[in-house]
């Protein structure tokens, strides 16, 4: 077999590099990429990128950006489902744009079923329901037992509708399997309120008082928008004498999506996905999921299917940044 000069030029370059190196030639064509990535495949090296003018190839293969993660913080171990985007409130960061006037785009019962049922082959760990607000759905009672009953849920709510039909609606509710999440961001009123609205800082802490006397399971989760750290600590103080234990307790910066803004910027590049479904397709993040940008996918069947496509998507990213970090010498 003739091997072709720019193979050989390949494993020359390779061979003066260390374990995990990489190294870029140039290529006369996308034949001759073609070619680099077919030996890369059959002698145990990593081919990162290339096209018609040149190729990147690491030495050896480098470890699976998935398998150094915790098993419950894997891409798809943590299945997000936007039940719809319409909300009793309009809080002024909100990343999926939820408001009263926001359209429901409903992901509905029987999708639901479908990927509750096919969710556990899929390697799902848990199940967490959001929106939007989601008791402003009438079938939520029936979304919520499809889902605990294949896997362990959270159900994400700001705590406020908890009265008449809805409350009977969360009471019948299981408490083994389900874990309520009520939002709050400040230990007192004016900084909560002046987001999310006058009065709705009283409300959300008697929606948790109303979780916790039903028996649920309660995690509090914040969006700081401030760097005051007098903020937080007063705010887990707070929660301690409400009694949130501190596993319980969710306190995070706000993001640059949405309707803020400012706050954090989230790409897929950046940051290590959450697979979400709304009505709308298969999302890499939640906190992205108004974004077209993190838009993986239409197809949200087969479900197994659409979460192997965002970890492959992972693994080209992280395999893309490390190749970047390597080949960058100044001298």
């Amino acid at each position: 077999m003739v091997i072709p000069m720019d193979i050989l030029e390949l494993i020359e370059k390779l061979s003066a590099t260390a374990d995990g190196d990489a190294v870029t030639l140039p290529v006369a064509s996308s034949d001759e990429a073609e070619l680099a990535a077919a030996w890369c495949v059959r002698t145990g090296n990593t081919f990162v990128a290339g096209d018609g003018t040149s190729i990147t190839v690491r030495r050896g293969r480098p470890p699976d950006p998935i398998a150094v993660l915790r098993a419950d913080r894997r891409p798809g171990a943590r299945l997000w489902l936007y039940t719809n985007f319409d909300c009793n409130l309009a809080c002024d960061y909100c990343c999926a744009r939820s408001s009263p006037q926001t359209a429901r785009r409903a992901l509905g019962v029987d999708r639901v079923q479908q990927i509750a049922d096919a969710a556990p082959a899929a390697g799902v760990l848990e199940i967490l329901l959001t929106g939007g607000e989601p008791f402003l759905l009438p079938d939520l009672g029936d979304i919520v037992a499809h889902c605990t009953s294949a896997l362990p849920t959270t159900l994400l709510t700001n705590g406020m509708l908890f009265r008449g039909h809805r409350l009977e609606m969360l009471r019948a509710m299981p408490r083994d399997s389900l874990a309520l999440q009520i939002s709050l961001d400040s230990a007192t009123p004016d900084l909560h309120d002046s987001h999310r609205g006058k009065g709705t800082w009283a409300k959300a802490v008697a929606g948790i008082r109303t979780a916790l006397g039903e028996g649920f399971t309660v995690r509090v989760a914040a969006t700081l928008t401030t760097d005051d750290r007098h903020e937080e600590r007063d705010l887990r103080t707070f929660l301690d004498s409400l009694g949130i234990a501190r596993e319980h307790q969710v306190v995070r910066p706000l993001a640059h999506e949405g309707a803020a803004d400012d706050g954090l910027e989230l790409t897929v590049q950046t940051l290590i996905p959450e697979v979400t479904i709304t009505a709308d397709g298969v999302y890499w993040h939640p906190v992205g999921a108004d974004n077209d940008e993190q838009l993986v996918t239409r197809d949200i069947f087969p479900l197994d299917a659409a979460i192997d496509l965002v970890r492959e998507q992972f693994r080209a990213y992280r395999n893309a940044a490390d190749s970047t970090a390597r080949t960058f010498p100044c001298a």
